[in-house]
């Protein structure tokens, strides 16, 4: 039997400034958002560094009550405009997943809600530490209008 493909992008990602990056592995993407999201970070003069998949955070799974880890696309350190240095744990989803009004389906309204308890660990994780929680989807990533 053949096997299936991913209905997505993922694969390795390959720094071209491999001395903005701080990672432990090799960037994996898991969608073709992450990959565009890495090649920014990576490319862009703003961003100082950057990591993938560092940090684990504790949260209640809110379907099963066990404590669980989540673990976050992205940490990354940048200037703004004014060159003042920011610091932000950032992580990549699909709008349909990141807002309650976005999702349709059953499963969107579940990840929506799973997502909801990571976040909010997210959240005071970051509070915890002086940095910024952000959450970026298709539309900042690619620059489209809300509707």
């Amino acid at each position: 039997m053949a096997r299936k493909s991913p209905k997505f992008k993922q694969g390795y990602f390959q720094p071209k400034n491999p001395n903005k990056y701080r990672g432990k592995h090799v960037p994996i993407y898991r969608s073709g958002w992450e990959l565009a999201f890495m090649r920014l970070c990576d490319g862009h003069p703003n961003v100082e560094c950057w990591a993938s998949e560092s940090h684990s955070i504790p949260y209640r799974n809110p379907f099963t009550g066990k404590m669980t880890k989540y673990i976050p696309d992205f940490l990354l350190s940048y200037a703004d405009k004014n060159g003042r240095k920011h610091i932000e744990l950032v992580e990549v989803k699909p709008s349909k997943q990141a807002g309650i009004t976005e999702s349709r389906s059953r499963k969107d309204k579940a990840a929506v809600i799973l997502n909801k308890a990571k976040w909010d660990a997210a959240q005071e994780w970051c509070k915890r530490r002086g940095i910024k929680f952000r959450i970026v989807t298709e539309n900042e990533i690619y620059h489209k209008p809300q509707k």
